[in-house]
């Protein structure tokens, strides 16, 4: 019966959002045939704003059961088949066999009773009990979303390799003694600390580490307690200070985005979907807001305090980090992890700006010691309308390309691909939206060990990321492909060993042109 309602949803449906019109036929990769350019496809397709209120309507009253509701041109994507074929796998595994009586039995003076298509039949055998609960898991799947598992690999934060290795390798082992060393020093040597953190960072040591390498903390061991009683004190003035006027005329925009924003923040991970950790975010970048008027809140920021909150919680959480209840935590401690969150997010954000813009500033200005213009353009760079610091990466990138493999950058040439397409998100994400957070927060190990890591240096990252899919790109044959690949890179399965193979690369490609200052150009 679904499937019925389905067709004859389509049938009458002449205007849907991603269909081709009747006289154009669909795209069929099995034939040789010009490949579509950005041009050829934005003339094929309809957008969702051409569908009218009765169209909408019935959209919306369409049971979506599975991905047999995409268009067939979405279907045979590699990367969206690859992926799909991941979650069924983790769905299955997800599943225990115990758990599927609790679904389709109710027990009632020893009587099994079981519910198919919403009546009450009785079971008299066990065959036909699993017959009931086969007809039951089918009607399930028919009438809900996609069946996913409570936390898919993608949203699994352990950072061990995604290859299965075991937790503590004699290496490693070593490389935490070192850590251990170091941070136990009266005045902690930090080009020695940043030198061992490049590789990685051994999770029991990676909140101090992180503290220390963002400049929140100072080497002076005996400081440090001073340092983040004053700090923490600071932010919860600011929160009594500012965080009520987040009603006014003035900042109600930016608090109503701060809002909508935040539950899209990872939304496959249970422990962002709190409502406690919910309210530490809206604080923490109403506050930064707040406190950074020339740029304000821009989206995507909210994605870059996940990082230093996972990582400063797990101080106090062994495992399961996806599932952790935040509440039972102390008071004091919740606020200890927002405090620090805040201070490291800043100190990042801070570094991004400055960084970025002395590429950019032209020496008259620095010679007329214009230092107040010099402060205010030194901010208004990534975090600004329009975002010019973030436009000026990705131009960076593409010309940058261009020089590494210049048939990748011929290739979007050809299909009419802009970098700015997908490349906007890479830069101003530092790549979050594209790899497991597990993954981010290996990548940030790297980042602030390396000098301007998030600036300068994820510029190569993001170049051996995407030379990275070379033969996947290559494979594409028209517009659509190309940019459903990029923007769905398969990294499902990435772990520390991807990660640090990527870095490797990267790192490669920037001693590679460091003493190049010509290779931005032709």
């Amino acid at each position: 019966m679904a499937t019925e309602d389905r067709i004859s949803f389509w049938r009458r449906t002449a205007k849907v959002p991603g269909r081709y019109h009747k006289d154009k036929p669909a795209f069929n990769q099995s034939k040789t045939k010009k490949a579509s350019s950005f041009h050829e496809f934005a003339c094929s397709t309809n957008d969702a704003w051409d569908i009218d209120d009765e169209e909408d309507y019935s959209l919306t009253g369409v049971i979506l059961p599975n991905s047999a509701a995409l268009s067939s041109s979405l279907h045979s994507h590699p990367a969206v088949l690859v992926q799909n074929q991941l979650q069924h796998e983790e769905t299955v595994a997800s599943h225990k066999p115990s758990e599927a009586p609790n679904l389709c039995n109710v027990h009632q003076d020893d009587t099994e009773f079981i519910h198919v298509n919403g009546k009450v039949v009785k079971s008299r055998s066990d065959d036909a009990h699993l017959s009931a609960c086969s007809v039951r898991s089918t009607l399930q799947k028919q009438h809900s979303l996609p069946v996913r598992p409570i936390i898919p690999l993608v949203a699994r934060i352990s950072d061990q390799n995604a290859s299965g290795a075991p937790p503590m390798t004699v290496r490693e082992k070593s490389r935490l003694d070192k850590f251990r060393q170091l941070l136990a020093n009266p005045n902690t040597d930090l080009e020695e600390l940043r030198k061992h953190s490049w590789s990685g960072i051994p999770r029991e040591m990676r909140p101090v580490t992180w503290r220390l390498l963002s400049g929140y903390l100072p080497a002076n061991k005996e400081r440090r307690e001073l340092v983040l009683t004053r700090k923490r004190e600071e932010y919860f003035g600011f929160i009594e200070q500012y965080y009520h006027s987040r009603a006014d005329e003035q900042y109600k925009d930016t608090y109503r985005q701060i809002h909508i924003d935040i539950p899209r923040t990872n939304p496959l991970i249970p422990l962002f979907q709190q409502p406690t950790v919910q309210e530490v975010f809206e604080r923490i970048l109403f506050i930064w807001a707040i406190r950074h008027p020339a740029s304000g809140y821009v989206q995507g920021i909210n994605d870059l305090v996940t990082p230093f909150f996972v990582v400063f919680l797990s101080e106090f959480v062994s495992e399961d980090v996806e599932n952790f209840e935040v509440a039972a935590l102390p008071i004091d401690t919740q606020r200890n992890i927002e405090a620090d969150s805040f201070w490291c997010m800043s100190k990042l954000l801070d570094g991004i700006q400055v960084q970025t813009h002395f590429i950019f500033i032209s020496t008259d200005m620095i010679n007329c010691k214009c230092v107040s213009q010099l402060k205010w353009i030194l901010f208004q760079d990534n975090y600004t309308f329009a975002q010019p610091g973030i436009q000026n990466k990705v131009k960076a990138l593409e010309e940058l390309v261009s020089r590494i493999d210049e048939d990748i950058h011929n290739y979007f040439k050809r299909y009419e691909v802009e970098y700015l397409q997908f490349a906007f998100r890479w830069m101003n994400n530092l790549l979050m939206r594209e790899l497991p957070l597990r993954c981010t927060i290996r990548l940030w190990d790297t980042y602030q060990a390396e000098a301007e890591g998030f600036s300068h240096f994820h510029l190569y990252v993001c170049a051996a990321f995407l030379i990275e899919w070379r033969k996947e790109i290559l494979s594409m044959v028209d517009f659509q492909g190309l940019l459903m690949l990029l923007q769905n890179l398969p990294t499902i399965h990435w772990g520390n060993e991807e990660v640090g193979l990527l870095l490797a690369e990267a790192y490669r490609l920037k001693y590679t042109f460091a003493d190049a200052p010509s290779h931005y150009k032709r």
